[in-house]
């Protein structure tokens, strides 16, 4: 199969990557502002509700849901697990974020593409250079560097060990819904997987979510739920146009610096607004630990992988397994958000 070819306007697709940073970046701050006058469950299912109501209209205007009235009965199970997974991340991440703080949930969620990586070379087969390995090892020891300055600079509470647990979990349920698209790319766009997702998920938090709460926004909290909802299909948008226009693991190495421009969102909002949003609590330890971590990440991005031996080699695909699956829109992007 033909590889993809970028149209050259790197200038473009720079400036789409740092949107989509820039996105990814803001989008904890306002969840947290959000939380406070809705609960986790209800914010989740306006942010599902609403991408299913844009996405769909798009995707049934343009005739592009054809496929899955294709698609054969184990995959239907396949895009259900996958449905189920990214609904555990966004739920996940959210409590995390509640229970701990912005800048802290999305650096910890940076562990998302290191289990994906893992999960693809036991699923997949993949194979990744000295140098990506390097880069794995970087993130991890500067996730444990960052947790380890959380604990000990008066943070240390439980509260803090279970929302960050909670993050840890919604990073692993990332990576288990990015392996089962990959796999179910073979069949469908990445779009039409995600409307059915956003679909489902929909439908399931509906009995649990407070409408009354939702009627009743107003202000400051009402403009951080529809930024939030809107958030997700406009970064996932920009980060498919920046990869139109510039190579992904230049785009994944600007994306790796959405962890440090989160923190900074955070401070800004705080000295800003305080009554809005608390600030973080980071010492030397911890900036090395979250410097490691966008290293890492970005070694994993600009080191080029081998060629991968896949255990089943894909036939039939529309799209390929070779995408970025954090386009999805998920709450990890891909450096990941």
């Amino acid at each position: 199969m033909a590889t993809h070819t970028t149209s050259g306007r790197w200038q473009l697709g720079l400036s789409l990557a740092l949107l989509t940073a820039g996105l990814w970046a803001t989008l904890p701050a306002a969840l947290k502002i959000a939380l406070g006058s809705l609960d986790a469950l209800t914010l989740t299912w306006v942010r599902f509700l609403f991408a299913f109501i844009v996405l769909g209209a798009w995707l049934g205007v343009r005739g592009r849901l054809g496929g899955l009235r294709r698609l054969p009965g184990r995959h239907w199970l396949l895009l259900l697990f996958a449905a189920a997974a990214l609904m555990g991340n966004y739920l996940l991440y959210l409590l995390g974020v509640q229970f701990t703080t912005p800048g802290n949930a999305q650096l910890l969620i940076q562990a998302a593409p290191l289990l994906m990586a893992l999960g693809g070379i036991a699923v997949f087969g993949e194979r990744y250079s000295t140098g990506q390995w390097l880069g794995m090892v970087a993130i991890v020891v500067g996730l444990c560097l960052f947790f380890a300055d959380q604990l000990g600079g008066g943070d240390g509470n439980r509260h803090y060990v279970f929302g960050s647990t909670l993050v840890l979990l919604g990073a692993l349920s990332w990576a288990l819904y990015a392996l089962a698209q990959k796999q179910l790319l073979n069949r469908l766009g990445s779009a039409t997987i995600l409307v059915v997702i956003y679909a489902a998920a929909s439908v399931v938090l509906a009995p649990f979510a407070d409408l009354g709460a939702v009627l009743a926004l107003a202000g400051v909290p009402l403009w951080m739920v529809l930024f939030a909802a809107v958030n997700t299909l406009a970064a996932y948008g920009a980060f498919a146009e920046a990869l139109a226009h510039w190579e992904a693991s230049r785009v994944s190495a600007i994306l790796a610096l959405t962890p440090l421009l989160a923190m900074a969102t955070v401070e800004l909002v705080h000295r800003s607004l305080p009554h809005l949003l608390g600030g973080e609590s980071i010492h030397t330890l911890g900036w090395i630990g979250a410097a490691m971590v966008v290293a890492g990440s970005c070694m994993s991005a600009l080191l080029k992988r081998r060629v991968s031996t896949p255990l089943a080699a894909p036939t039939g695909s529309e799209g390929t397994a070779e995408t970025p699956v954090a386009e999805a829109g998920s709450d990890r992007p891909a450096n990941v958000g």
